[in-house]
């Protein structure tokens, strides 16, 4: 099922509703949505509410986590430890609010690459992207790896904040995306350093889409969202060529996102199920040789942990040495600090986790 709605290109859907037979997006919504069905066996989450009494050291100043929630406007946030809810709260939204992810698709895209380069459907991430999407061959993706998109390394001339605008604004003119990714040029060897691309993503999930002959968010749904135990629809962007977004643009609730998160926590596994490979899981989360703190589509942590990222403040972070998990959402749009969500989601997993190691050694 796919909707469309056309308004500004700088202001998407912060939240939708969605049913088995309808979908509902309110007027600030460009991009056409994709509806992907949840799971018949939804990873069971347990309410086990814990008091959480965090603080956290940013620029020499002490916050709180309280005031961090507030002062970044969040609007629904999760903390899991394992498949316990520990904390869970919503301010103007609630359980089953479907957030806008903007760039957390990304590591979604990511997580579909490499489950496509498992079956086989892409021969290695060395192969040059127009191997498998000749309209790019004129292109400044002529040549280009796959692993350097991955990488955001691909050496487009490309500035996130101002292209990304006119990206969105083509979506909405209703132009296939597939041709504005065929007219960009080359501004820097690929590979020789980051840039952050969100060009380089839609290309990927026109890469997932060509190589498995199945819609982007079809796969995602039959590859992702259902074997991972998604317990909700959720909405996928895309053009109007039927093109997945790739970059932006996922519709879900906080406690699928979270589940999302889950997933990456235990290796890619679900319900018994190796649903990313492991392998790649792991792969994502190296870091980069251009970007210490970003691997495969995924950002970085120093000390293992990681997270996918999406403007306005909208996080999946993934704790592994405390085996916790924290996804967080927003309804407003802004810049906020990374670095500091990424100190406030470490004091929290230490909080909660080091008890928990502490019991599993006992």
């Amino acid at each position: 099922m796919r909707v469309a709605r056309h308004v500004t290109a700088v202001a998407l859907a912060a939240a939708m509703t969605i049913s088995p037979t309808s979908v509902t997006v309110p007027p600030a919504s460009a991009e056409a949505i994709d509806v992907i069905n949840p799971s018949g066996h939804a990873v069971a989450l347990r309410d086990a509410p814990r008091k959480l009494s965090v603080t956290y050291v940013h620029r020499g100043r002490r916050h709180t986590l309280d005031d961090f929630l507030a002062r970044t406007k969040t609007s629904g946030f999760v903390v899991l430890d394992g498949q316990d809810v520990v904390a869970e709260r919503y301010t103007g939204a609630s359980r089953t609010t479907r957030f806008q992810s903007w760039s957390v698709a990304k590591s979604f895209t990511s997580a579909a690459v490499g489950i496509a380069l498992g079956e086989g459907r892409i021969r290695s991430l060395d192969d040059p992207v127009d191997k498998y999407l000749p309209e790019l061959a004129r292109s400044g993706y002529a040549g280009v790896s796959i692993r350097d998109l991955l990488r955001m390394s691909s050496g487009i001339e490309w500035d996130e904040a101002t292209d990304v605008p006119r990206l969105h604004a083509a979506a909405h003119r209703g132009r296939p995306l597939r041709t504005t990714a065929a007219r960009q040029v080359r501004g820097w060897k690929p590979g020789s350093r980051f840039e952050y691309t969100s060009m380089n993503s839609f290309v990927l999930a026109r890469l997932v889409a060509e190589t498995t002959g199945v819609p982007y968010h079809r796969y995602v749904e039959r590859k992702i969202w259902q074997p991972a135990g998604m317990e909700s629809a959720a909405g996928i962007g895309g053009d109007s060529g039927g093109d997945g977004l790739g970059y932006c643009c996922y519709h879900a609730t906080t406690r699928d996102f979270a589940r999302f998160g889950l997933l990456y926590l235990r290796g890619g596994r679900s319900g018994g199920r190796q649903v990313v490979p492991a392998s790649w899981v792991e792969a994502s989360t190296r870091p980069s040789p251009r970007n210490p703190s970003y691997g495969l589509h995924w950002w970085l942590g120093r000390g293992g942990d990681f997270m996918a990222a999406g403007l306005g403040g909208q996080y999946v972070y993934v704790s592994p040495e405390y085996g916790v998990v924290i996804a967080k959402s927003t309804i407003g749009a802004g810049r906020p600090d990374q670095q500091e969500a990424l100190a406030a989601f470490r004091a929290v997993a230490k909080e909660i986790g080091s008890g928990t190691v502490r019991d599993r050694a006992a």
